[in-house]
């Protein structure tokens, strides 16, 4: 009898998945059946999350990543091998801004990290784990982006111009690597307040007036939660998007419009 779990034995990557995002992907993706590698530079909350996902049945290890760094991102792909003998799904998650103020004002290292964390990471990841699709003949990689990269908001200008280019990079490398079976896509939520980087996008402390202000902003009234993300990509990651690539989906309740 086939299992009615979606994702049932894939083998599922996850980075920046000891909170927010990345957590909720990471379990969802676990309470459908795959085994989920935990990635994140955080080994405290990296592994807490595994627990938690082993406390209700599920399956998963975690392993340290720095996503800037290619030797990180090869151990990543090589343990997960290692471990389960096989990686299906890549979902680049790990994401960093700059806070929330003008243009002038954002250091170059805070422009150069915010790059090597955003955009940086997916190149590295593309070139780990491209060659192990092929071998195996599929592949779905799926890129966390924003809304950024799409209604760009005032204040975040090296943010946005770094998520612009994850869409940009997903639809790119959907045509270039169509013909090998691996699938690209990626995911724009709106504003999470309960994301690690959430006083960063507002400029300070998250008080009732600015929550207001980017709530206004979306038209079916509430913020993105980790699991309307996680469930985008359960449905990106599974056999009903198998003819589904090159495509960003917006998880933002109508801002985009």
């Amino acid at each position: 009898m086939k299992s009615s779990k979606r994702v049932e034995s894939q083998v599922v990557v996850v980075t920046g998945a000891g909170g927010g995002i990345g957590e909720g992907i990471a379990k969802r993706f676990a309470q459908e059946g795959a085994r989920v590698v935990v990635g994140d530079i955080r080994p405290e909350a990296g592994n807490r999350v595994v627990q938690e996902i082993l406390s209700s049945g599920g399956e998963a290890i975690f392993r340290p990543v720095d996503v800037t760094k290619s030797n990180d991102v090869k151990y990543l792909v090589e343990e997960t091998i290692k471990h389960f003998g096989d990686l299906s799904v890549m979902i680049n998650n790990a994401g960093w801004t700059h806070r929330n103020r003008p243009a002038l004002e954002v250091t170059e290292e805070e422009f150069g990290k915010c790059f090597d964390v955003n955009v940086k990471s997916i190149y590295l990841s593309t070139i780990h784990v491209t060659p192990i699709f092929r071998k195996r003949g599929a592949g779905v990689f799926i890129n966390i982006a924003s809304t950024a990269g799409v209604r760009p908001r005032p204040g975040l200008t090296w943010y946005n111009g770094s998520k612009g280019a994850v869409i940009v990079i997903s639809k790119s490398l959907a045509a270039e690597l169509g013909p090998d079976n691996i699938r690209v896509n990626c995911i724009n939520p709106v504003f999470n307040p309960e994301t690690g980087l959430s006083q960063e996008f507002a400029g300070g402390e998250l008080n009732q007036d600015r929550l207001n202000k980017f709530i206004a902003t979306i038209p079916l009234g509430r913020f993105s939660t980790a699991l309307d993300v996680a469930n985008a990509a359960l449905y990106l990651a599974s056999e009903e998007a198998a003819f589904v690539s090159g495509v960003c989906i917006e998880v933002d309740g109508a801002r985009c419009v």
